[in-house]
């Protein structure tokens, strides 16, 4: 496992990317690395299809209730070569799924497509990250470890702080409704007790 830190503009986000870098393959794993502007200086994970991808902004919000949360970021490709988000494990929750908004409904999908030179955005509003049954009350302040799981390049995990309801990265003192980074659109928290699967 190799480690590396990730600063946002208030908060350092702890990376550990898996994989094993085999250089005479060409095929590496390298850490990511920011100057605190939000955008990357190097790639979180890369292989020979040419798809490099960075982990940009992530963070849960508090949950309205217990059982229940979801996950937000955005996946940076800096590579010639599409990739795809096509799965998400943690440890605090048996079930996380990728969801996307259709029509005023929640359902969900089997991927998120990353674009060559582009952005796959888990955002408010839109496609999500949804914690099933979580094995413990999420709270501002927490950091969940979250493992992404692409068709080309090599998994990373995250770890991942737990805002307040209202926050997006890069607020201000938490001020309600103001756009992060990110910049998602959407209410100041989302409501996904009528989840549909």
């Amino acid at each position: 496992m190799r480690y590396a830190e990730l600063r946002h503009p208030r908060r350092t986000v702890a990376l550990v990317a898996g994989g094993v870098l085999a250089v005479g393959a060409g095929v590496g794993l390298v850490a990511c690395a920011s100057d605190g502007s939000g955008t990357s200086g190097r790639p979180a994970a890369a292989d020979a299809s040419g798809a490099r991808v960075t982990v940009v902004d992530p963070y849960i919000p508090q949950p309205v209730r217990d059982g229940m949360a979801a996950g937000y970021l955005v996946l940076r490709n800096d590579g010639g070569t599409p990739d795809r988000l096509v799965s998400v494990t943690t440890d605090i929750a048996p079930s996380a799924t990728l969801h996307q908004t259709v029509d005023n409904r929640m359902q969900q999908v089997d991927g998120i497509d990353i674009p060559a030179h582009g952005s796959g955005v888990l955002g408010r509003g839109g496609a999500h990250i949804m914690f099933e049954e979580t094995t413990r009350p999420l709270k501002k302040g927490d950091t969940v470890d979250v493992t992404l799981t692409f068709e080309k390049s090599a998994p990373i995990t995250v770890r991942v702080p737990v805002l307040g309801i209202a926050e997006r990265p890069g607020d201000v003192g938490g001020s309600p409704g103001s756009a992060g980074s990110a910049g998602e659109p959407g209410a100041a928290h989302e409501d996904h007790t009528g989840h549909g699967g």
